[in-house]
C-alpha cells in the first residue's frame, strides 16, 4: 500500500500528481488524512481523505509519500504520530518520498544525515548533515526518493513508480501521458 499524508496547507500538486500516476501503474495509493476526512490544501482545494492517519497499517505499506507546501509540513511536523510514522517507515526499511519543503521533515528525524537529497529551494538550512544536490530535480538515495519543487513533480512520480514497479511500468506511463522530457 502507499500512503501520501495529507496535512492542512499541502502542496495540492505534489499529493495528487503522484497519487494520480501511482494509480496508473496500477499501485494502491490511499490518501492519509492527519485527523479528519476532508484537508485544505494551500491554495484552497479541499481533498478527501481516504482514510485517517489512525487507520494507517504500517505492515501493508510500501510507500509513504510527504508533500510539500510549509503550512502542510509545519502541521506535520506539529503531529507526534505523524512523525513517529514517518521514522518507523524509516525503520521498517519502506520507501519513502518527499518533495518541496517534506524533506526537511526527513532530515529533522536524522534520516538523511550524510545521504544524497534535494529540497525546496530556501529550506537548505533545515536539511541537517544531508548532502545537497542543488537544482536536482529528484534525488534517490536507496529507499529514500526527494523532489526539490512543484516543478519536479513528474520526475519525482516517475522515480517512485520506478523504484516499485521498474523502467518498463515507469515508461509506459510515461507514454500513456504523453510526457515529453
Amino acid at each position: 500500500m502507499i500512503y501520501i499524508l495529507l496535512a492542512d496547507g499541502f502542496e495540492e500538486i505534489e499529493a495528487l500528481v503522484p497519487a494520480d500516476l501511482l494509480r496508473r501503474a496500477g499501485l494502491p495509493v490511499q490518501l492519509v488524512g492527519l485527523d479528519r476526512p476532508q484537508v485544505l490544501g494551500a491554495h484552497g482545494i479541499s481533498v478527501n481523505a481516504d482514510l485517517s492517519l489512525d487507520q494507517v497499517e504500517l505492515d501493508k505499506m510500501e510507500l509513504l509519500v510527504l508533500p510539500g507546501g510549509s503550512g502542510g509540513v509545519e502541521n506535520i511536523h506539529l503531529n507526534l504520530k505523524a512523525m513517529t510514522l514517518i521514522q518507523q517507515a524509516y525503520e521498517k526499511g519502506r520507501y519513502l518520498g518527499a518533495i518541496c519543503a517534506a524533506p526537511t521533515l526527513l532530515a529533522e528525524l536524522g534520516i538523511l544525515d550524510r545521504r544524497p537529497a534535494t529540497c525546496f529551494p530556501g529550506t537548505e538550512g533545515d536539511m541537517g548533515s544531508a548532502v545537497l544536490q542543488k537544482h536536482a530535480p529528484v534525488v534517490v538515495s536507496g529507499r529514500i526518493i526527494t523532489g526539490e519543487a512543484v516543478g519536479a513533480v513528474f520526475p519525482f512520480s516517475f522515480a517512485l513508480i520506478e523504484a516499485l514497479e521498474g523502467e518498463t511500468t515507469m515508461n509506459r506511463i510515461k507514454q500513456s501521458i504523453v510526457f515529453h522530457e
